[in-house]
């Protein structure tokens, strides 16, 4: 340990006191009690600013009552000895560096503490800055943290000290100023909203590329504009990637990250043991410690979080998970919105999907407890009626959105409620909600409103809120917001057989006021779903000959992408892993107390979405066929015996162990038949030394195996050509022709055909600022072939019409009266436009 006597990093009197006189002027202010913690909230965090020195605030309410002596509260800094290489942070696993810690008084008003310090290094795209958080000696004399919620960078995670980063160089030299001049402006009277786009692609960056990286995004959509613009081809894959006018990421917040106890340090920055920074057995007491400086060695672990984003914290929310990042720096999610706002055809807008109506139970141990209301099934309730607290999340948000974005998905919206006392009920928190859809984003002085959707299924939980709920709620309250649509949520499932004939009343009301829902069926929810649905139901066969086949015909669908791309009002949202065929599930690793339990309700995973040939390539499941599980078979069984044991044994562990001990025993009777099928050598030892520990690790190692055998890279090579190409240019046409996201008119029709076990779907419909634009569509959603009769149908004369699409599984239709006697098969479906009067008589 080196030690000298003065600190490089100090408080700056004069401009500490200029930050507290500023603070007082808000407290003093007219302004309601909630418009002065929003202003308040705007100063919390640490702050690089231009002229070189750091602002940082902290709201500390759990210390009001924790601690007695100010003298006991300061901010611990560390600071990097040497500059560490962002190619070898990109490159290493683990990297041990020496830091060098600091402690510092900041001044403490009411519940916060703040300063303006000088010294403090910040972070930028070429080396890591100073770490920091706040210490505290608690009642029983050990030293405790308090992180900043507001971090810009975490690029250890959330129980690691957060990083000063250098925001005004990141905005500065962003690739895009010139997008967000021309959509905002640096007017306040005239901010406007970022108009919706035609359709959205959802992609989760974890699994969209090989990579499973920002950069790795980046690296592609880059490649796929240089191409375009050399007018090269694109391959099946690359097309499943462009003509969508937005970009819609699952949650790349920080997440949870794996624990085994309740433990609050950080297992990524690791502090050598002998440092007074987490041995308060040998900390100085009273002044001395802010006379030294020590030099420390900290390991560094690179975060291997596998996750589909929506399990958070709520610390960092600012902030990007720092698995996605390649080189743990923020830029990364500049670089790419940079590229997507620049992409040659035209700018992809880019959407986040925002968490903030709950945070995991792991949040208890890393924020005060300020922000929470009270348990729920996802973690914890928050207290967005407490100032502070629902001032610090619009606060996150604003500093979020500030990356770039330019529209948010609010997720369950339906969650944010509270008890109204002068009512006496539990009632929605719609002001909040409007409050996060009017959040100004300002990028280098230009001001704009995002464009908002929320997913809001209320009144869920509620029992039958499938059909109760009108999915209208918040587009009463904000005509230009979006809402998810009833045929988007997870519970449809158009795989079982007759699931296009039930749900045409919730069909005709996406038809009719549907211009303001998302539409579309295969999303992260459905198509996770879909691998729940039990095999005893009737399935729809003719999808498809076996489970794999048919889910993936469900939800890649020809017929039903030409009636929502063709003719359905809306805004069409697609995933990439359903466009591409690529297995889909929700996979975490970051459970110890519940992953067993997680994994036990994933079982039909393997069933729909995995086929033997799948599993036996190299690349899949090593970690399961390290245990012994050498088919898909083997995995299956054990997996749905796993299942069975766990709901008939209330998800005790202890007792599903002796479950599985116990099959192999001849001796001893089962009552989970399906393990006592299995006879391979290796399946019997790992049954019969199975231990609860090894269970853990078994569901662990299982999620991480999932979660690779989901990337989209693994099935490039088995994409249909015609299949993207045909969905591509549906997603032209659309855009092509804006009107259509409009519900029909009065002189509009449409109509379902019945026939046996035949779904049929047709109409007409015509722009209504331009009659003479029309579109006439039929689809043949589910059952046996039938013979249609469009023309009479819908009284057209053949030669007023042309055909625009055909589904790839059609034969071309080169005689329009054929329409008239032309049998259509599932999945089959004909998309026609009129033709003008003038080209009519000139023929």
């Amino acid at each position: 340990m080196n030690t000298t006597i003065k600190n490089n990093i100090t408080l700056v009197e004069s401009e500490t006191k200029k930050l507290l006189n500023e603070i007082k002027k808000i407290e003093k202010s007219d302004a309601t009690i909630f418009e002065k913690n929003q202003l308040i909230a705007s100063y919390l965090g640490a702050n690089y600013r231009e002229d070189g020195l750091t602002q940082i605030g902290f709201w500390t309410p759990k210390l009001i009552r924790e601690v007695m002596h100010i003298n006991e509260i300061y901010l611990e800094v560390f600071t990097p000895i040497e500059d560490i290489s962002i190619q070898d942070i990109s490159n290493s696993k683990e990297q041990t560096i020496t830091v060098k810690r600091e402690c510092i008084f900041l001044k403490k008003r009411d519940k916060f503490f703040w300063g303006v310090l000088e010294g403090m290094k910040p972070g930028t795209r070429e080396k890591l800055g100073c770490f920091y958080w706040l210490r505290y000696r608690n009642p029983y004399g050990q030293i405790d943290i308090i992180r900043d919620v507001m971090a810009h960078s975490l690029p250890y995670g959330i129980f690691a000290p957060a990083e000063l980063y250098d925001m005004n160089k990141l905005q500065k030299e962003r690739k895009d100023l010139d997008y967000f001049k021309a959509t905002g402006t640096k007017d306040p009277e005239k901010i406007q909203r970022i108009p919706a786009p035609v359709n959205i692609l959802q992609l989760h960056i974890g699994t969209s590329t090989k990579e499973g990286t920002i950069a790795g995004l980046t690296k592609l959509y880059q490649h796929i504009g240089d191409k375009i613009k050399l007018n090269e081809t694109l391959t099946p894959y690359e097309e499943n990637y462009i003509g969508y006018d937005a970009i819609q990421l699952l949650p790349i917040e920080p997440t949870i990250e794996y624990r085994k106890d309740l433990s609050r340090d950080s297992r990524l920055f690791e502090i050598k043991e002998d440092c007074c920074a987490i041995a308060p057995e040998i900390m100085p007491e009273g002044d001395d410690i802010f006379n030294t400086i020590e030099n420390v060695t900290v390991k560094l672990t690179r975060p291997n979080t596998q996750s589909w984003g929506y399990d958070v914290p709520i610390l960092g929310a600012a902030a990007t998970n720092p698995t996605l990042l390649e080189t743990l720096r923020p830029d990364e999610l500049y670089d790419f919105i940079g590229v997507l706002h620049n992409f040659p055809t035209k700018p992809i807008a880019v959407i986040y999907d925002l968490v903030y109506g709950h945070a995991d139970n792991q949040s208890e141990l890393i924020i005060n407890n300020q922000f929470f209301k009270g348990p729920n099934m996802y973690g914890q309730d928050l207290n967005h009626q407490l100032p502070m607290v629902r001032a610090i999340l619009l606060e996150m948000q604003r500093r979020k959105i500030n990356t770039g974005a330019d529209g948010i998905r609010v997720d369950g919206g339906q969650d944010f409620r509270f008890f109204n006392p002068l009512s006496g009920r539990v009632e929605q928190d719609d002001q909040y909600l409007l409050a996060m859809s009017d959040v100004v984003q300002n990028i280098e002085g230009y001001e704009r409103q995002l464009f908002t959707i929320f997913e809001d299924g209320r009144p869920w939980p509620e029992e039958g809120w499938e059909k109760k709920s009108t999915y209208m709620d918040l587009i009463e309250l904000k005509p230009e917001a979006y809402q998810w649509g009833p045929l988007i949520f997870a519970h449809n499932t158009p795989s079982i057989k007759g699931f296009w004939r039930r749900k045409w009343e919730r069909v005709c009301e996406v038809m009719y006021q549907g211009q303001n829902w998302i539409t579309g069926c295969g999303n992260h929810d459905t198509l996770r779903r879909g691998s729940q649905v039990d095999k005893r139901l009737e399935i729809n066969w003719r999808l498809g000959e076996t489970l794999n086949d048919v889910i993936r015909s469900a939800y890649d669908n020809p017929a039903v992408s030409l009636w929502v791309y063709g003719f359905c009002p809306g805004l069409p949202m697609d995933f990439i892993n359903v466009l591409t065929h690529t297995p889909w599930m929700f996979f975490r690793n970051t459970d110890e107390e519940y992953g067993v339990k997680v994994v036990s309700e994933e079982v039909g995973f393997l069933d729909w979405q995995m086929t033997e040939e799948r599993y036996h390539k190299k690349d899949s499941f090593p970690r399961m066929k390290a245990f012994g599980f050498a088919k898909l078979e083997q995995l299956r069984e054990f997996t749905h015996a796993l299942n069975a044991s766990m709901i008939a044994r209330k998800y005790d562990l202890e007792e599903v162990v002796k479950v599985c001990q116990i099959c192999f025993d001849d001796e001893q009777s089962c009552d989970v038949k399906a393990l006592k099928e299995m006879k391979e050598d290796d399946m019997i030892k790992f049954c019969q030394t199975l231990d609860i520990d090894n269970l853990k690790k078994w569901a662990l190692m299982f999620m991480e195996d999932c979660f690779e055998v989901c990337n989209v890279s693994h099935y490039t090579k088995e994409i249909d050509p015609i299949l993207a190409k045909y969905n591509l240019s549906l997603r032209e046409f659309r855009s092509e022709n804006e009107w259509l996201r409009k519900s029909l008119n009065s002189g509009d029709r449409f109509n379902k055909i019945e026939e046996e076990d035949a779904t049929i779907y047709y109409g007409i419909r015509s722009n209504p600022k331009k009659p003479e634009e029309k579109i006439v569509m039929v689809a043949h959603l589910e059952g046996q072939p039938v013979e249609i009769n469009l023309l009479d149908w819908l009284q057209l004369d053949p030669h007023e019409w042309e055909i625009k699409y055909t589904s790839p599984n059609l034969e071309p239709v080169d005689d329009l009266k054929n329409l008239n006697c032309l049998t259509l098969t599932q999945s089959q479906g004909i998309l026609m436009t009129h033709i003008p009067s003038s080209s009519t008589e000139e023929e």
